[in-house]
Protein backbone atom coordinates (compact mmCIF):
# COMPACT_ATOMS: atom_id res chain seq x y z
CA UNK A 1 0.00 0.00 0.00
CA UNK A 2 1.31 3.55 -0.84
CA UNK A 3 2.34 5.40 2.35
CA UNK A 4 0.02 8.04 1.54
CA UNK A 5 -3.03 6.00 1.39
CA UNK A 6 -1.85 4.15 4.28
CA UNK A 7 -2.00 7.47 6.67
CA UNK A 8 -4.92 8.50 4.72
CA UNK A 9 -6.76 4.81 5.78
CA UNK A 10 -5.24 5.07 9.62
CA UNK A 11 -6.18 9.15 10.15
CA UNK A 12 -9.72 7.95 9.30
CA UNK A 13 -9.72 5.19 11.58
CA UNK A 14 -8.44 7.56 14.32
CA UNK A 15 -11.16 10.43 13.38
CA UNK A 16 -13.85 7.45 13.87
CA UNK A 17 -12.62 6.47 16.95
CA UNK A 18 -12.38 10.14 18.06
CA UNK A 19 -16.10 11.03 16.40
CA UNK A 20 -17.52 7.47 18.17
CA UNK A 21 -16.12 7.99 22.00
CA UNK A 22 -17.69 11.30 21.72
CA UNK A 23 -20.67 10.40 20.51
CA UNK A 24 -21.52 7.97 22.82
CA UNK A 25 -20.56 10.60 25.64
CA UNK A 26 -23.20 13.21 23.81
CA UNK A 27 -25.78 10.14 24.16
CA UNK A 28 -25.68 9.87 27.14
CA UNK A 29 -25.44 13.45 28.66
CA UNK A 30 -28.66 13.82 26.57
CA UNK A 31 -30.36 10.90 27.69
CA UNK A 32 -29.47 10.85 31.00
CA UNK A 33 -27.03 14.10 31.79
CA UNK A 34 -29.52 15.58 34.48
CA UNK A 35 -29.15 12.35 36.73
CA UNK A 36 -25.54 11.94 36.25
CA UNK A 37 -24.63 15.36 37.15
CA UNK A 38 -26.80 14.57 40.39
CA UNK A 39 -25.61 11.51 40.89
CA UNK A 40 -22.06 13.04 41.53
CA UNK A 41 -23.49 15.63 44.10
CA UNK A 42 -25.11 13.70 45.83
CA UNK A 43 -23.15 10.62 46.30
CA UNK A 44 -22.18 9.68 49.85
CA UNK A 45 -19.59 7.60 51.68
CA UNK A 46 -16.99 10.10 51.61
CA UNK A 47 -13.44 9.62 49.57
CA UNK A 48 -14.28 6.12 48.72
CA UNK A 49 -18.08 7.33 48.03
CA UNK A 50 -17.10 10.33 45.32
CA UNK A 51 -14.04 8.09 44.15
CA UNK A 52 -17.03 5.17 43.32
CA UNK A 53 -19.32 7.82 42.04
CA UNK A 54 -16.45 9.10 39.86
CA UNK A 55 -15.66 5.56 38.13
CA UNK A 56 -19.02 4.96 37.49
CA UNK A 57 -19.87 8.12 35.71
CA UNK A 58 -16.30 8.02 34.16
CA UNK A 59 -17.76 4.34 32.53
CA UNK A 60 -21.10 5.65 30.97
CA UNK A 61 -19.62 8.55 29.83
CA UNK A 62 -16.63 7.21 28.65
CA UNK A 63 -14.75 9.81 29.57
CA UNK A 64 -12.87 11.13 32.79
CA UNK A 65 -12.33 14.53 31.63
CA UNK A 66 -16.32 14.72 31.35
CA UNK A 67 -16.71 13.82 34.82
CA UNK A 68 -13.62 16.39 35.52
CA UNK A 69 -15.86 18.88 34.16
CA UNK A 70 -18.86 18.25 35.70
CA UNK A 71 -16.91 18.26 39.27
CA UNK A 72 -14.99 21.66 38.56
CA UNK A 73 -18.52 23.29 37.68
CA UNK A 74 -19.89 21.81 40.95
CA UNK A 75 -16.96 23.12 43.21
CA UNK A 76 -17.17 26.38 41.09
CA UNK A 77 -20.95 26.94 42.38
CA UNK A 78 -19.53 25.61 45.83
CA UNK A 79 -21.75 22.14 45.56
CA UNK A 80 -18.73 20.31 45.90
CA UNK A 81 -15.51 20.43 48.44
CA UNK A 82 -12.37 20.53 46.76
CA UNK A 83 -11.31 17.16 48.02
CA UNK A 84 -14.38 15.66 47.26
CA UNK A 85 -14.66 16.87 43.45
CA UNK A 86 -10.94 15.28 43.10
CA UNK A 87 -11.47 12.11 44.91
CA UNK A 88 -14.41 11.85 42.21
CA UNK A 89 -11.86 12.56 39.68
CA UNK A 90 -9.45 10.17 40.70
CA UNK A 91 -12.00 7.59 40.73
CA UNK A 92 -13.42 8.82 37.17
CA UNK A 93 -9.49 7.81 35.64
CA UNK A 94 -10.12 4.32 36.84
CA UNK A 95 -13.39 3.98 35.52
CA UNK A 96 -12.21 4.78 32.20
CA UNK A 97 -9.62 2.56 32.72
CA UNK A 98 -12.31 0.18 32.56
CA UNK A 99 -13.46 1.87 29.34
CA UNK A 100 -10.73 0.68 27.53
CA UNK A 101 -10.76 -2.57 29.17
CA UNK A 102 -13.80 -3.21 28.18
CA UNK A 103 -13.63 -1.89 24.38
CA UNK A 104 -10.66 -3.98 24.10
CA UNK A 105 -12.12 -7.28 24.21
CA UNK A 106 -12.72 -8.87 21.13
CA UNK A 107 -15.98 -7.60 19.95
CA UNK A 108 -16.04 -7.06 16.56
CA UNK A 109 -18.95 -9.74 15.81
CA UNK A 110 -21.33 -7.17 17.46
CA UNK A 111 -20.55 -4.69 15.01
CA UNK A 112 -23.77 -5.18 12.51
CA UNK A 113 -25.95 -5.41 15.65
CA UNK A 114 -25.35 -2.82 17.72
CA UNK A 115 -25.16 -0.48 14.54
CA UNK A 116 -28.70 -2.30 12.84
CA UNK A 117 -30.07 -1.43 16.56
CA UNK A 118 -28.80 2.02 16.81
CA UNK A 119 -29.65 3.45 13.53
CA UNK A 120 -33.63 1.55 13.96
CA UNK A 121 -34.03 3.42 17.65
CA UNK A 122 -32.25 7.00 16.39
CA UNK A 123 -34.28 7.11 12.86
CA UNK A 124 -37.56 5.42 13.37
CA UNK A 125 -38.68 6.55 16.68
CA UNK A 126 -39.51 10.60 17.60
CA UNK A 127 -38.78 10.61 21.34
CA UNK A 128 -35.63 12.08 22.47
CA UNK A 129 -34.89 9.27 24.92
CA UNK A 130 -34.94 6.15 22.64
CA UNK A 131 -32.99 8.44 20.07
CA UNK A 132 -30.11 9.36 22.27
CA UNK A 133 -29.82 5.33 23.67
CA UNK A 134 -29.78 4.64 19.50
CA UNK A 135 -26.93 7.21 19.45
CA UNK A 136 -24.90 5.51 22.10
CA UNK A 137 -25.07 1.60 20.71
CA UNK A 138 -24.23 3.56 17.34
CA UNK A 139 -21.19 5.22 19.15
CA UNK A 140 -20.24 1.73 21.01
CA UNK A 141 -20.57 0.27 17.46
CA UNK A 142 -18.60 3.12 15.43
CA UNK A 143 -15.75 2.38 18.62
CA UNK A 144 -15.64 -1.32 17.50
CA UNK A 145 -15.45 -0.99 13.79
CA UNK A 146 -12.87 2.04 14.46
CA UNK A 147 -10.78 -0.05 16.27
CA UNK A 148 -11.43 -3.00 13.74
CA UNK A 149 -10.42 -0.82 10.99
CA UNK A 150 -7.12 0.86 12.76
CA UNK A 151 -5.95 -3.12 12.77
CA UNK A 152 -6.65 -3.44 9.36
CA UNK A 153 -4.86 -0.43 8.12
CA UNK A 154 -1.90 -0.99 10.32
CA UNK A 155 -1.27 -4.60 8.91
CA UNK A 156 1.46 -3.14 5.86
CA UNK A 157 3.34 -1.76 8.72
CA UNK A 158 4.46 -4.69 9.79
CA UNK A 159 6.52 -5.60 6.71
CA UNK A 160 8.02 -1.90 7.04
CA UNK A 161 11.73 -1.11 6.79
CA UNK A 162 11.76 2.51 8.60
CA UNK A 163 8.93 1.32 11.08
CA UNK A 164 11.33 -0.67 12.78
CA UNK A 165 14.10 1.91 13.17
CA UNK A 166 11.19 3.78 14.48
CA UNK A 167 10.01 1.88 17.21
CA UNK A 168 13.78 1.27 18.50
CA UNK A 169 14.36 4.82 18.70
CA UNK A 170 11.64 5.25 20.89
CA UNK A 171 12.18 2.15 22.83
CA UNK A 172 16.24 3.52 23.06
CA UNK A 173 14.00 7.29 24.48
CA UNK A 174 11.55 6.35 26.95
CA UNK A 175 11.39 10.12 28.07
CA UNK A 176 10.58 10.98 24.46
CA UNK A 177 8.30 8.55 23.83
CA UNK A 178 6.26 9.31 26.96
CA UNK A 179 6.46 13.29 26.10
CA UNK A 180 5.27 12.60 22.57
CA UNK A 181 2.13 10.41 23.35
CA UNK A 182 1.28 13.29 26.06
CA UNK A 183 0.98 15.64 23.80
CA UNK A 184 -0.98 13.45 21.54
CA UNK A 185 -3.51 12.60 24.06
CA UNK A 186 -4.08 15.89 25.13
CA UNK A 187 -4.47 17.09 21.09
CA UNK A 188 -7.05 14.10 20.75
CA UNK A 189 -8.41 15.28 24.14
CA UNK A 190 -9.60 11.69 24.72
CA UNK A 191 -6.88 9.19 26.98
CA UNK A 192 -9.44 6.31 25.78
CA UNK A 193 -8.93 7.00 22.16
CA UNK A 194 -5.00 7.19 22.53
CA UNK A 195 -5.01 3.60 24.42
CA UNK A 196 -7.07 2.09 22.70
CA UNK A 197 -4.84 2.89 19.78
CA UNK A 198 -1.79 2.15 21.18
CA UNK A 199 -3.67 -1.38 22.21
CA UNK A 200 -4.81 -1.83 18.60
CA UNK A 201 -1.10 -1.27 17.62
CA UNK A 202 0.56 -3.38 19.98
CA UNK A 203 -2.17 -6.19 18.90
CA UNK A 204 -1.35 -6.03 15.69
CA UNK A 205 2.28 -6.44 16.19
CA UNK A 206 3.02 -2.88 15.19
CA UNK A 207 4.21 -2.12 18.31
CA UNK A 208 6.55 -3.62 21.40
CA UNK A 209 4.17 -3.54 24.55
CA UNK A 210 8.14 -2.92 26.16
CA UNK A 211 8.23 0.47 24.40
CA UNK A 212 4.56 1.43 24.64
CA UNK A 213 4.51 0.94 27.97
CA UNK A 214 6.48 4.43 28.64
CA UNK A 215 3.87 5.62 26.19
CA UNK A 216 0.39 4.33 28.62
CA UNK A 217 2.03 6.81 30.96
CA UNK A 218 2.47 9.66 28.53
CA UNK A 219 -1.57 8.97 27.67
CA UNK A 220 -2.24 8.96 31.84
CA UNK A 221 -0.34 12.26 32.07
CA UNK A 222 -1.67 13.70 29.16
CA UNK A 223 -5.21 12.95 30.23
CA UNK A 224 -4.66 15.36 33.23
CA UNK A 225 -3.53 17.87 31.14
CA UNK A 226 -6.88 18.00 29.65
CA UNK A 227 -9.21 18.89 32.26
CA UNK A 228 -6.68 21.46 33.36
CA UNK A 229 -6.68 22.96 30.12
CA UNK A 230 -11.18 23.01 29.25
CA UNK A 231 -11.52 24.77 32.67
CA UNK A 232 -8.88 27.15 32.33
CA UNK A 233 -11.59 30.02 32.15
CA UNK A 234 -13.28 28.67 35.47
CA UNK A 235 -12.67 30.02 39.16
CA UNK A 236 -9.57 29.45 41.08
CA UNK A 237 -11.73 27.71 43.13
CA UNK A 238 -12.72 25.37 39.94
CA UNK A 239 -9.89 25.04 38.91
CA UNK A 240 -8.03 23.72 41.65
CA UNK A 241 -9.72 19.83 41.45
CA UNK A 242 -8.33 19.83 37.53
CA UNK A 243 -4.86 20.69 38.89
CA UNK A 244 -4.85 18.86 41.92
CA UNK A 245 -5.62 15.34 39.94
CA UNK A 246 -2.58 16.68 37.30
CA UNK A 247 -0.17 16.87 40.25
CA UNK A 248 -0.75 13.25 41.52
CA UNK A 249 -1.02 11.89 37.76
CA UNK A 250 2.50 13.93 36.91
CA UNK A 251 4.12 12.85 39.80
CA UNK A 252 2.91 8.85 39.33
CA UNK A 253 3.15 8.65 35.72
CA UNK A 254 7.37 10.44 36.03
CA UNK A 255 7.66 7.85 39.24
CA UNK A 256 6.32 4.92 36.93
CA UNK A 257 9.25 6.06 33.85
CA UNK A 258 11.66 5.99 36.56
CA UNK A 259 10.94 2.39 37.53
CA UNK A 260 10.40 1.20 34.41
CA UNK A 261 14.36 2.22 33.40
CA UNK A 262 15.84 1.13 36.92
CA UNK A 263 13.32 -2.21 36.83
CA UNK A 264 12.06 -3.16 33.38
CA UNK A 265 8.51 -4.58 33.44
CA UNK A 266 8.07 -8.16 32.26
CA UNK A 267 4.82 -7.66 29.54
CA UNK A 268 4.00 -11.41 30.87
CA UNK A 269 2.82 -9.68 34.18
CA UNK A 270 0.03 -7.93 32.46
CA UNK A 271 -1.61 -11.02 30.39
CA UNK A 272 -1.06 -13.39 27.62
CA UNK A 273 -1.30 -11.11 24.17
CA UNK A 274 0.43 -7.94 23.64
CA UNK A 275 -3.10 -5.70 23.54
CA UNK A 276 -4.32 -7.15 26.89
CA UNK A 277 -0.85 -6.41 28.39
CA UNK A 278 -1.03 -2.72 27.64
CA UNK A 279 -4.67 -2.21 28.31
CA UNK A 280 -4.28 -3.96 31.56
CA UNK A 281 -0.87 -2.24 32.38
CA UNK A 282 -3.31 1.41 31.81
CA UNK A 283 -5.80 -0.40 34.53
CA UNK A 284 -3.11 -1.53 37.25
CA UNK A 285 -1.45 1.86 36.88
CA UNK A 286 -4.83 4.06 37.56
CA UNK A 287 -6.13 1.48 40.34
CA UNK A 288 -2.34 1.77 41.75
CA UNK A 289 -2.88 5.58 41.74
CA UNK A 290 -6.34 5.59 43.23
CA UNK A 291 -5.11 3.84 46.00
CA UNK A 292 -1.98 6.00 46.91
CA UNK A 293 -3.40 9.35 46.03
CA UNK A 294 -7.05 8.73 47.66
CA UNK A 295 -5.80 8.98 51.73
CA UNK A 296 -3.89 12.58 50.13
CA UNK A 297 -6.52 14.25 48.58
CA UNK A 298 -6.71 16.86 51.44
CA UNK A 299 -2.86 17.49 51.35
CA UNK A 300 -3.13 18.06 47.56
CA UNK A 301 -6.24 20.04 47.36
CA UNK A 302 -4.35 22.51 50.04
CA UNK A 303 -1.21 22.67 47.66
CA UNK A 304 -4.00 23.16 44.60
CA UNK A 305 -5.38 26.19 46.88
CA UNK A 306 -1.41 27.78 47.25
CA UNK A 307 -1.04 27.09 43.28
CA UNK A 308 -4.27 29.07 42.60
CA UNK A 309 -5.53 31.99 44.79
CA UNK A 310 -8.31 33.64 44.61
CA UNK A 311 -7.90 37.07 43.19
CA UNK A 312 -9.99 39.66 43.55
CA UNK A 313 -11.92 40.43 40.13
CA UNK A 314 -15.34 41.55 38.97
CA UNK A 315 -18.06 38.83 38.46
CA UNK A 316 -18.15 38.51 34.79
CA UNK A 317 -21.79 37.18 35.17
CA UNK A 318 -22.69 41.07 35.69
CA UNK A 319 -19.55 43.37 34.32
CA UNK A 320 -17.86 42.79 30.82
CA UNK A 321 -20.68 41.77 29.09
CA UNK A 322 -21.15 41.87 25.21
CA UNK A 323 -21.77 45.49 23.78
CA UNK A 324 -24.73 45.71 22.23
CA UNK A 325 -25.27 44.26 18.75
CA UNK A 326 -27.57 46.87 17.24
CA UNK A 327 -25.69 48.89 14.35
CA UNK A 328 -28.03 52.15 13.73
CA UNK A 329 -26.16 53.08 10.58
CA UNK A 330 -28.04 50.42 8.96
CA UNK A 331 -31.55 51.60 9.37
CA UNK A 332 -32.02 52.58 6.08
CA UNK A 333 -31.11 49.23 5.03
CA UNK A 334 -33.87 46.93 6.20
CA UNK A 335 -32.14 43.14 5.48
CA UNK A 336 -29.26 44.39 7.53
CA UNK A 337 -31.10 46.10 9.90
CA UNK A 338 -32.84 43.20 10.80
CA UNK A 339 -29.62 41.05 10.68
CA UNK A 340 -28.47 43.10 13.15
CA UNK A 341 -31.18 42.66 15.32
CA UNK A 342 -31.39 39.46 15.30
CA UNK A 343 -27.89 39.17 16.19
CA UNK A 344 -29.13 41.47 19.29
CA UNK A 345 -31.70 38.54 19.97
CA UNK A 346 -29.27 36.02 20.48
CA UNK A 347 -27.61 37.92 22.94
CA UNK A 348 -30.25 38.47 24.75
CA UNK A 349 -31.08 34.53 24.51
CA UNK A 350 -27.38 34.03 25.84
CA UNK A 351 -28.27 36.29 29.02
CA UNK A 352 -31.35 34.29 29.30
CA UNK A 353 -29.28 30.77 29.00
CA UNK A 354 -26.73 32.37 31.69
CA UNK A 355 -29.73 32.78 33.99
CA UNK A 356 -31.58 29.80 33.54
CA UNK A 357 -28.79 27.35 33.19
CA UNK A 358 -27.79 27.35 36.85
CA UNK A 359 -31.00 27.50 38.32
CA UNK A 360 -30.82 23.83 39.60
CA UNK A 361 -28.02 24.30 40.88
CA UNK A 362 -29.05 27.41 42.68
CA UNK A 363 -32.32 25.23 44.05
CA UNK A 364 -29.49 22.63 45.51
CA UNK A 365 -27.08 25.21 47.32
CA UNK A 366 -26.65 26.92 49.50
CA UNK A 367 -25.11 30.27 48.37
CA UNK A 368 -27.71 33.47 47.85
CA UNK A 369 -25.15 35.24 47.13
CA UNK A 370 -24.73 33.61 43.60
CA UNK A 371 -28.53 34.11 43.17
CA UNK A 372 -28.00 37.82 43.61
CA UNK A 373 -25.26 37.50 40.59
CA UNK A 374 -28.09 35.66 38.50
CA UNK A 375 -30.92 38.04 39.29
CA UNK A 376 -28.75 40.51 38.21
CA UNK A 377 -28.75 39.38 34.63
CA UNK A 378 -32.13 40.06 34.29
CA UNK A 379 -31.38 43.93 34.26
CA UNK A 380 -29.54 43.19 30.72
CA UNK A 381 -31.81 41.06 29.40
CA UNK A 382 -34.64 43.96 30.11
CA UNK A 383 -32.10 46.27 28.33
CA UNK A 384 -31.70 44.43 25.37
CA UNK A 385 -35.36 43.62 24.81
CA UNK A 386 -35.63 47.27 25.22
CA UNK A 387 -33.45 48.25 22.84
CA UNK A 388 -34.88 45.72 20.21
CA UNK A 389 -38.00 47.14 20.18
CA UNK A 390 -37.10 50.69 19.59
CA UNK A 391 -34.82 50.05 16.95
CA UNK A 392 -37.60 47.87 15.04
CA UNK A 393 -39.63 50.57 15.81
CA UNK A 394 -37.75 53.45 14.28
CA UNK A 395 -36.26 50.95 11.39
CA UNK A 396 -40.59 50.61 10.75
CA UNK A 397 -40.59 54.14 9.95
CA UNK A 398 -39.05 54.18 6.81
CA UNK A 399 -40.53 52.49 3.51
CA UNK A 400 -40.40 49.11 4.12
CA UNK A 401 -41.62 46.40 2.38
CA UNK A 402 -44.57 43.96 3.68
CA UNK A 403 -41.93 41.08 3.96
CA UNK A 404 -39.48 43.30 6.15
CA UNK A 405 -42.72 44.75 8.08
CA UNK A 406 -43.54 41.10 9.29
CA UNK A 407 -40.04 40.16 9.87
CA UNK A 408 -39.53 43.00 12.56
CA UNK A 409 -42.94 42.26 14.20
CA UNK A 410 -41.71 38.50 14.26
CA UNK A 411 -38.39 39.46 15.72
CA UNK A 412 -40.01 42.11 18.37
CA UNK A 413 -42.65 39.43 19.36
CA UNK A 414 -40.21 36.60 20.32
CA UNK A 415 -38.07 39.71 22.20
CA UNK A 416 -40.69 40.49 24.12
CA UNK A 417 -41.53 36.52 24.87
CA UNK A 418 -38.01 36.12 25.83
CA UNK A 419 -38.17 38.97 27.94
CA UNK A 420 -40.78 37.21 29.72
CA UNK A 421 -39.01 34.16 30.08
CA UNK A 422 -36.48 36.04 32.02
CA UNK A 423 -38.66 37.58 34.04
CA UNK A 424 -39.97 33.92 35.49
CA UNK A 425 -36.80 33.03 36.37
CA UNK A 426 -35.89 36.36 37.90
CA UNK A 427 -39.33 36.55 39.57
CA UNK A 428 -40.46 33.29 39.93
CA UNK A 429 -37.93 30.83 39.99
CA UNK A 430 -35.00 32.34 41.96
CA UNK A 431 -37.31 33.62 44.84
CA UNK A 432 -38.22 29.81 44.85
CA UNK A 433 -34.49 29.00 45.19
CA UNK A 434 -34.00 31.57 47.84
CA UNK A 435 -37.09 30.19 49.89
CA UNK A 436 -35.47 26.67 49.94
CA UNK A 437 -32.27 27.95 51.07
CA UNK A 438 -33.88 30.00 53.54
CA UNK A 439 -36.56 27.19 55.27
CA UNK A 440 -33.74 24.36 54.62
CA UNK A 441 -36.23 22.15 52.78
CA UNK A 442 -35.63 19.45 50.79
CA UNK A 443 -37.47 18.24 47.71
CA UNK A 444 -38.12 14.47 47.48
CA UNK A 445 -35.80 12.47 45.77
CA UNK A 446 -38.40 11.62 42.88
CA UNK A 447 -39.72 14.95 43.00
CA UNK A 448 -35.85 16.33 42.75
CA UNK A 449 -35.12 14.21 39.71
CA UNK A 450 -38.50 14.76 38.07
CA UNK A 451 -37.62 18.77 38.02
CA UNK A 452 -34.01 17.60 37.18
CA UNK A 453 -35.23 15.78 33.95
CA UNK A 454 -37.49 18.62 32.87
CA UNK A 455 -34.96 21.47 33.18
CA UNK A 456 -32.64 19.38 31.27
CA UNK A 457 -35.36 19.67 28.40
CA UNK A 458 -36.38 23.36 28.72
CA UNK A 459 -32.34 24.06 28.39
CA UNK A 460 -31.94 21.59 25.12
CA UNK A 461 -35.04 22.78 23.29
CA UNK A 462 -33.94 26.70 24.52
CA UNK A 463 -30.83 26.06 22.64
CA UNK A 464 -32.66 24.57 19.82
CA UNK A 465 -35.00 27.69 19.54
CA UNK A 466 -31.61 29.92 19.05
CA UNK A 467 -30.41 27.53 16.42
CA UNK A 468 -34.17 27.68 14.68
CA UNK A 469 -34.39 31.59 15.11
CA UNK A 470 -31.08 31.68 13.40
CA UNK A 471 -31.50 28.98 10.51
CA UNK A 472 -35.35 29.10 10.06
CA UNK A 473 -35.38 25.20 9.44
CA UNK A 474 -38.48 23.89 8.82
CA UNK A 475 -37.66 20.56 10.47
CA UNK A 476 -36.01 21.66 13.44
CA UNK A 477 -39.34 24.34 14.12
CA UNK A 478 -41.30 21.08 13.84
CA UNK A 479 -39.12 19.51 16.05
CA UNK A 480 -39.53 22.41 18.66
CA UNK A 481 -43.21 22.50 18.35
CA UNK A 482 -43.41 18.72 19.16
CA UNK A 483 -41.50 19.86 22.18
CA UNK A 484 -44.71 21.97 23.17
CA UNK A 485 -46.87 18.91 23.61
CA UNK A 486 -44.06 16.81 25.09
CA UNK A 487 -43.99 19.47 28.01
CA UNK A 488 -47.55 19.73 28.47
CA UNK A 489 -47.76 15.79 29.06
CA UNK A 490 -44.54 15.85 30.85
CA UNK A 491 -45.67 18.46 33.66
CA UNK A 492 -49.04 16.62 33.97
CA UNK A 493 -47.46 13.65 34.62
CA UNK A 494 -45.17 15.29 37.33
CA UNK A 495 -48.06 16.81 39.08
CA UNK A 496 -49.91 12.87 38.77
CA UNK A 497 -46.98 11.72 40.51
CA UNK A 498 -46.51 14.58 42.89
CA UNK A 499 -50.26 14.22 44.47
CA UNK A 500 -49.66 10.46 44.20
CA UNK A 501 -46.29 11.32 47.02
CA UNK A 502 -48.46 13.33 49.05
CA UNK A 503 -51.19 10.81 49.02
CA UNK A 504 -48.41 8.16 50.72
CA UNK A 505 -47.71 10.89 53.25
CA UNK A 506 -44.17 11.84 51.95
CA UNK A 507 -43.06 14.34 54.01
CA UNK A 508 -40.20 15.89 51.69
CA UNK A 509 -43.03 16.26 48.91
CA UNK A 510 -45.82 17.65 51.85
CA UNK A 511 -42.97 20.17 52.84
CA UNK A 512 -42.27 21.17 49.31
CA UNK A 513 -45.81 20.88 47.13
CA UNK A 514 -46.32 24.59 46.29
CA UNK A 515 -42.58 25.07 45.87
CA UNK A 516 -42.63 22.04 43.62
CA UNK A 517 -45.95 22.63 41.32
CA UNK A 518 -44.78 26.06 41.06
CA UNK A 519 -41.08 25.15 39.22
CA UNK A 520 -42.53 22.44 36.98
CA UNK A 521 -45.30 25.45 35.88
CA UNK A 522 -42.39 28.02 35.73
CA UNK A 523 -40.61 25.36 32.87
CA UNK A 524 -43.54 24.39 30.97
CA UNK A 525 -44.47 28.60 31.03
CA UNK A 526 -40.54 28.90 29.63
CA UNK A 527 -40.99 26.56 26.86
CA UNK A 528 -44.39 27.24 25.84
CA UNK A 529 -43.01 30.94 25.48
CA UNK A 530 -39.49 29.20 23.54
CA UNK A 531 -41.79 27.38 21.39
CA UNK A 532 -43.12 30.89 19.95
CA UNK A 533 -39.72 31.32 17.55
CA UNK A 534 -41.26 28.28 15.08
CA UNK A 535 -44.73 29.70 14.91
CA UNK A 536 -44.16 32.08 12.37
CA UNK A 537 -42.03 29.71 9.79
CA UNK A 538 -43.99 26.79 10.26
CA UNK A 539 -47.49 29.11 9.42
CA UNK A 540 -45.70 29.93 6.34
CA UNK A 541 -45.63 26.78 5.13
CA UNK A 542 -49.42 26.32 6.07
CA UNK A 543 -47.97 23.40 8.61
CA UNK A 544 -49.72 24.76 11.84
CA UNK A 545 -53.40 26.24 11.99
CA UNK A 546 -53.84 30.04 13.37
CA UNK A 547 -56.27 28.50 15.85
CA UNK A 548 -56.59 25.33 17.98
CA UNK A 549 -60.97 26.05 17.10
CA UNK A 550 -62.61 23.52 15.95
CA UNK A 551 -65.09 24.94 12.66
CA UNK A 552 -68.43 24.75 13.56
CA UNK A 553 -68.80 22.51 10.58
CA UNK A 554 -66.88 20.04 11.72
CA UNK A 555 -68.14 20.28 15.42
CA UNK A 556 -71.25 19.26 13.94
CA UNK A 557 -69.72 16.27 11.96
CA UNK A 558 -67.55 14.82 15.02
CA UNK A 559 -70.99 15.41 16.98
Amino acid sequence: MHPLLLILHLAAAVMLLLWAVRMVRTGMERAYGAALRDGLRKAQGGVAGMALAGAVLAVLLQSSTAVGLLAAGFAGSGLLGGAAGLAALIGADVGSALVVRILSLDLSGLIPVLILAGCVLFLKFEGRQPRQIGRIILGIGFVLLSLKMIGEATQPLRSSTVLPLVIGYLQNDALTSFALVALLTFGLHSSVAMVLLLATLAGAGVLPVAAALPMVLGANLGAGVIALWLTRDMSPQARRIPLGNLIVRAAAALAGLLLLQAVPADPAWFGASPAAQLVNAHLAFNLVLAGLALPLVTPVTRLAERLLKEKETPDLMVSQRPQSALDRSTLALPGLALASAKRELLLMGETVEQMFRPVMDLMAGTDPERITAVRALDAEVNRRHRDIKLFIAEMTRGQLSEEDARRGLQLTDFAINMEHVGDIIAKTLLPLADEKIRLRLTFSDEGWAEMLRLHARVLANLQMAMNVLVSGDTQSAQQLMREKEAMRQLERDSHERHLKRLQTGNADSIATSNMHLEVVRAFKEINSLLVTVAHPILEEQGLILKSRLAEPGEALRRA
